[in-house]
């Protein structure tokens, strides 16, 4: 009786230990596909050249707001971010969900020795920007730029989806942003058949906004039309593109359209930016406008239609045009 217990004693033991070393090969099997998958290798060509990843970032410092933007619409929050252009130190619409990052200077002026510190794994940036630093940047981190920040934010957008190894979660925003703008298109009718002004009021200076700019992108994916007598302004001299040109007292007159929008870069409440809007909106030659007399001139946020530039902001923008327009 004894022999028989040590006998099914020993089978048990050998049973157990054929099991262990079963799980065993099969939990390095799942490490070893683990370690496949973080450490697969991708490249994303941009407007540098090209850059290889390994891995999934973890660890990502932006250098763009419209960028910022971006990385948050697709679930990522930055280690790393440079500060808005105003707001202390983020856009209002986006600072309950940049609590944690740090600021790594701003778009004109980084922190390489900030960034450095917060070891990152990807650094996303622009051309346009920040080219003179681009080698810097690359010795600390995998470092992906876009080539402008002008027109539409949507290439970007594409890059920057890339670079984060989340193709399928960008084009997701980009599909419900899409139909953002086919359900608001639909609402507005005949409404987008008007004739839209742009004006920007900036310290010492007065710009009208056109077709290349953050607004005038999504006017157009709206359908609507730009003053016709603007279009001769834009010449092949004017050293901004269809982006914008920056205008003295005597263009007022060519600011009119059926509706017309306004706003002031004026960040920490700028006095002379103030000041510019004061002067402008005061003076004869606005207020003598048809859009300003029938009620159809509006002042809107600088950050959310231009300075921000990102898909946050612009899915924001589409909400208050949708109720400026059907609200006249």
């Amino acid at each position: 009786m004894k022999s028989f217990s040590w006998s099914l004693l020993m089978l048990g033991l050998v049973f157990s230990l054929l099991l262990s070393a079963c799980g065993t090969k099969e939990e390095q099997k799942n490490e070893a596909a683990t370690e496949t998958e973080t450490t697969e290798k991708y490249s994303v060509e941009h407007a540098m050249g090209t850059t290889e990843i390994t891995g999934q970032p973890q660890r990502v410092v932006i250098l763009t707001n419209e960028g910022t933007e971006a990385l948050l619409a697709m679930g990522v929050t930055p280690v790393g971010a440079v500060k808005s252009w105003s707001g202390n130190p983020w856009y209002e619409h986006i600072q309950d969900q940049m609590k944690d990052v740090q600021v790594v200077g701003t778009e004109s002026e980084v922190n390489v020795e900030a960034i450095a510190a917060l070891r990152p794994d990807l650094i996303i940036g622009s051309k346009m920007r920040q080219e003179n630093i681009y080698e810097q940047l690359q010795a600390i981190a995998p470092t992906v730029f876009s080539d402008t920040l002008r027109g539409d934010w949507k290439e970007n957008f594409k890059l920057y989806a890339k670079a984060l190894n989340k193709e399928q979660e960008g084009a997701q925003v980009l599909k419900e942003y899409d139909n953002h703008v086919a359900q608001v298109k639909q609402k507005l009718g005949d409404k987008v058949n008007q004739e839209v002004s742009v004006v920007r009021f900036m310290a010492g200076k007065t710009r009208i906004y056109y077709t290349d700019s953050f607004s005038g992108v999504i006017f157009n994916e709206l359908g609507f039309k730009r003053v016709e007598q603007q279009e001769a302004l834009f010449t092949d001299a004017n050293k901004l593109g269809k982006l914008a040109i920056e205008v003295g007292k005597e263009v007022t007159p060519k600011m009119d359209g059926d509706l017309l929008f306004y706003f002031t870069y004026a960040p920490d409440g700028d006095q002379e930016a103030l000041g510019t809007e004061a002067e402008w909106t005061n003076d004869p030659l606005w207020k003598n406008l048809k859009a300003v007399q029938s009620g159809n001139s509006h002042q809107v946020s600088d950050v959310i239609w231009n300075t921000a530039g990102g898909v946050l902001a612009a899915n924001q923008m589409l909400d208050e045009l949708e109720k400026i327009v059907l609200a006249d």
